[in-house]
């Protein structure tokens, strides 16, 4: 502090005036020091985070220490007791529900005649500067996970081409614990950060109650400092973990302060080790990392008789949301308008899927997996069904359609072959043909509708003769049978052959011997 020791009572008296409000020179003239004397004295109160009264009801003894004066006289016995709890006491304040007050009741319990507690939080406080001099936030268990992926990256080498690749590297670190997850990935694209993520809370067992991502782009579609737009599918994974997103504030270096010291951490103790080997595959990679990763885990925090594991093990892992039953499928994108007959088509597969009715014409938006595809509109999901690659299928559901869709839903080749049997062979046979003949099945479905609707309108016998006379034609499609029903032509009688009259004899007429 300053060059000559002041007395106590003159340090209480300049931190009274400062807390009356007096200006800093005020001051040094008041108490007839100096002014730079006055602001060191000051800067010291400031940082210690108490407030006056705090202060003031402090021993000069242990005013005395707060000032820095003497570290040369041993703390008393009950001093040093109290320091020998304070790792135990770092550990207990991580536990949901667990507060100083409870944990300075406990101490005295087993020392009666020990510290008050304003000593017991001063005394803390000091010993939490020395061991972790940067991270000031107090994390309960099980409420948070940060992420991040590190500046530096990794390297692999191709086997066969011998070229050197990048991988980006991701790191998360549980906020009570401190217990790390790494791992190489290809990129920081949405589906790599999400398979990251997943990995990582598959190895702690359990989902924080929050994710705190650095505003990557992957998972914050647009930074705000009060309400970030999340990626919708990084939003869609947090919720099937059931936890939230919480983006890091931007401008808010406390708010990734441990994850950055993590990244700091990983390089000494994992990208130094690594160094010097060569790895071929990403797997490859990532087992060195892994094996780095449980030393690191392992290793005694500093200033503490405990690793992150142990931290982990007593305080956080009870603490976290347990896992689904299934791992999260990543969801692709894509925007549909909703066709008219109750179906949107999901482009990737030219697979049909039903929407509810009341939704024809409207532009929806389709998340789909490998095994599921779900419908949205206005943010609400108005369908969902089990993925099918069959193109040109259809996937329904009876209760999305409105009644005169329904009949469609049911469109079969084995019906429709079945319906023009009931009418007749060579009903069946010219459905047949048109089946065969359709590149695309709901132009066959439709023009079949339309040749079996004919039975309706003009009876099953006459039907049969159109059927028999189009497949005299070789023609099978829908008009040509309307024109022959229309025109009766099923009712012509066929010719019958007869000997063939003399040909006329004329002059210019020209006999087969013309032609030879």
């Amino acid at each position: 502090m300053a060059n000559s020791t002041i007395s106590m009572n003159k340090i209480r008296q300049i931190l009274r005036l400062y807390d009356q409000g007096r200006s800093k020179q005020s001051i040094a003239v008041q108490t007839s020091v100096s002014r730079n004397t006055v602001k060191k004295y000051l800067s010291a109160f400031i940082s210690s985070g108490f407030s006056y009264e705090e202060v003031n009801s402090l021993g000069d003894r242990e005013l005395e220490d707060l000032f820095g004066k003497s570290n040369e006289r041993q703390p008393d016995s009950r001093l040093q007791a109290l320091q020998k709890r304070f790792p135990q006491v770092d550990k207990e304040l991580k536990r949901t529900g667990v507060t100083r007050k409870m944990l300075w009741e406990s101490y005295l319990k087993d020392h009666p005649d020990g510290l008050q507690y304003t000593q017991f939080c001063f005394y803390y406080n000091q010993w939490k500067a020395r061991v972790n001099p940067v991270m000031h936030i107090d994390h309960k268990a099980g409420d948070k996970m940060y992420i991040d992926f590190a500046g530096k990256k990794l390297e692999m080498v191709d086997p066969r081409s011998g070229e050197i690749r990048e991988m980006e590297v991701f790191v998360a670190i549980l906020g009570a614990s401190q217990l790390t997850y790494v791992e190489a990935v290809e990129s920081q694209d949405k589906e790599d950060l999400i398979s990251a993520c997943e990995n990582a809370l598959h190895y702690f067992g359990g989902a924080p109650q929050a994710i705190v991502p650095d505003n990557l782009k992957a998972a914050v579609t647009k930074s705000n400092r009060y309400e970030p737009t999340l990626n919708e599918t990084f939003a869609d994974f947090a919720e099937h973990y059931q936890t939230s997103v919480l983006p890091a504030r931007a401008y808010r270096p406390r708010d990734k302060a441990l994850v950055e010291g993590a990244v700091k951490i990983v390089y000494s103790r994992i990208y130094a080790p690594l160094h010097k080997k060569t790895f071929h595959t990403i797997a490859e990679l990532n087992a060195g990392i892994w094996e780095c990763l449980e030393h690191h885990n392992r290793t005694a925090l500093k200033g503490r008789n405990y690793s992150r594991r142990q931290q982990f093990e007593d305080v956080e892992r009870a603490a976290l949301g347990s896992l689904p039953v299934s791992r999260y499928e990543f969801k692709k994108m894509r925007y549909a308008t909703v066709m008219k007959n109750g179906h949107v088509n999901l482009g990737e597969d030219h697979h049909y899927y039903s929407v509810p009715y009341r939704f024809i014409g409207k532009k929806v938006k389709i998340l789909y997996s490998k095994k599921q595809v779900e419908v949205f509109y206005n943010y609400e999901r108005i369908a969902s069904h089990s993925r099918d690659k069959a193109p040109y299928g259809y996937t329904s559901e009876k209760d999305h359609l409105a009644t005169t869709h329904r009949f469609i839903t049911e469109w079969t080749p084995e019906r429709f072959l079945q319906w023009a049997e009931s009418i007749g062979e060579d009903v069946k046979l010219f459905i047949q043909r048109i089946l065969e003949r359709k590149q695309h099945p709901e132009q066959a479905y439709r023009s079949c509708v339309g040749v079996l609707g004919f039975a309706k309108k003009v009876g099953n016998d006459r039907l049969i003769k159109g059927c028999q006379r189009a497949l005299s034609y070789g023609v099978y499609n829908y008009k040509t049978l309307e024109t022959i029903l229309s025109n009766r032509m099923d009712d012509y009688q066929e010719d019958t052959l007869t000997e063939a009259s003399p040909m006329p004899e004329h002059e210019n007429i020209r006999g087969e011997e013309y032609y030879r």
